[in-house]
């Protein structure tokens, strides 16, 4: 399924096929809306994940949920943390930079952002470097 540009989201997200992904918080209609076909979807207690895509309304809700993110990744998997756009209507205290911050308090950094629909935006997080 295309994604908000008409690209896969899959394919903006960086999901290969065979990667093991687990999607948390979603909303209705997620994940079959990722169209990520070809993907492992793991389950809630799954380790050493390629990518988990972290659905979040709240700053304290993805600062509680965000470290047990980072921890069930593989040392270079990725943590996309999805938020309500401003314009879309839902409420929210999360911005770019609030992200941003936790990250940096987790030990992750960003490295890239995309829409992931007309009401997502998605952060990727990474471990440095020199930390994977």
């Amino acid at each position: 399924m295309p994604g908000y540009s008409n690209k896969p989201l899959a394919e903006k997200l960086g999901v290969k096929r065979g990667d093991r992904v687990l999607v948390r918080n979603a909303p209705d209609g997620y994940p079959a809306a990722l169209g990520m076909t070809g993907v492992v979807m793991a389950g809630p207690r799954a380790r050493e994940l390629d990518a988990i895509i972290l659905f979040a309304e709240s700053a304290a809700k993805l600062e509680r949920a965000m470290p047990g993110a980072i921890d069930a990744l593989k040392p270079a998997g990725m943590l996309w943390v999805a938020w309500p756009k401003k314009t879309s209507g839902v409420a929210t205290d999360l911005t770019e930079d609030v992200i941003r911050r936790l990250a940096l308090a987790a030990g992750v950094v960003d490295v890239k952002v995309c829409a992931i629909s007309e009401i997502w935006s998605g952060l990727k997080l990474v471990r440095r470097v020199k930390d994977r």
